[in-house]
């Protein structure tokens, strides 16, 4: 059986550092910015094609990128905007 992080294990992945990338939310400080681990998951990569091309990032990271995007995007309500 394949061991599953926690979801705060797996936000603590997900750092904010002035001094890297200019303060965008990174995984672990390496200079991945999270946004664009999102764009190449939606442009249709998978984890193993990604871990592949940057192979100092674990699935952990890539499983993290997606915790943190839906802590940032869950929201209580909408409102429409005319």
């Amino acid at each position: 059986m394949i061991p599953v992080m926690s979801t705060t294990a797996l936000l603590n992945r997900i750092t904010i550092d002035p001094e890297i990338c200019h303060g965008k939310p990174c995984i672990r400080g390496l200079r991945y910015p999270v946004d664009t681990m999102l764009e190449l998951l939606g442009s249709g990569m998978s984890f193993d094609e990604i871990l592949e091309d940057y192979e100092d990032l674990e699935r952990e990271d890539l499983q993290a990128v997606l915790a943190y995007a839906t802590q940032v995007t869950r929201i209580n309500r909408t409102i429409p905007v005319a």
